[in-house]
């Protein structure tokens, strides 16, 4: 029995110190294909943890429409979860796509609808230049609002995103969290996925990281699925 226990341990251990440098792609089978997906360079997909609490995480983020194909944690989270701290989700990525046409093939002109519907629900990004803050406190909180359009093509819609969230205390209201979000959605291998990533806004660096992330990150996918 304690050699089944420490076994169990040192297996358990040795996936989490491992996870920061990243997994290897893996496929996910959508209807008769297998789609070849992997989580960004610095985040650790969360399945590979077999963990209910981060799959109950996970799903909580998603529409409740959509199967989540991949949500990884950063480095620095993946360290807290196997030191048993609170995770922090400073920055963390999602991916996922809808439940409906999952087993179907999307045509490009499918996909073309697909993409002007989700642009029209977008709304209009404030001039250029305009401090994020300032105008998030602006607009209603708990919703993202567009900041700016990153991409778009036959293949692709990428927009980045910005959320003003309240932090109700007990006898006053603290200063509210500011975030930044890509919200991308891309035709790879023939199904429509959206992905995102998260960061907390306390600066230019933030909005550079998510630009940079959501960028790199749909090429990687495109090129995994060619």
């Amino acid at each position: 029995m304690r050699t089944g226990l420490a076994a169990s341990l040192i297996a358990v251990a040795a996936l989490l110190a491992g996870a920061p440098a990243g997994a290897a792609p893996f496929g996910v089978q959508l209807g008769t294909d297998r789609l070849v997906v992997d989580a960004p360079a610095g985040f650790a997909d969360s399945a590979a943890f077999g963990s209910p609490r981060l799959t109950e995480l996970a799903e909580s983020l998603a529409d409740a429409s959509s199967r989540v194909l991949v949500f990884a944690l950063s480095d620095a989270d993946t360290r807290r979860f196997a030191a048993g701290d609170p995770l922090e989700l400073r920055r963390y990525v999602i991916a996922v796509t809808p439940r409906a046409t999952e087993r179907e093939r999307m045509s490009a002109a499918q996909f073309a609808a697909l993409v002007e519907t989700v642009a029209r629900g977008l709304g209009a990004p404030p001039p250029a230049g305009t401090e994020i803050v300032n105008y998030l406190r602006q607009r209603p909180p708990q919703q993202a609002h567009l900041l700016a359009e990153l991409r778009r093509d036959p293949q692709v819609l990428s927009v980045m995103q910005g959320t003003m969230v309240p932090q109700p205390g007990r006898w006053i209201d603290g200063e509210p969290v500011f975030k930044v979000s890509s919200m991308t959605v891309a035709l790879i291998g023939g199904r429509a996925l959206y992905l995102s990533a998260f960061s907390a806004y306390n600066g230019p660096a933030d909005t550079e990281w998510v630009r940079t992330v959501a960028e790199r990150w749909v090429e990687d996918l495109q090129r995994l699925n060619r």
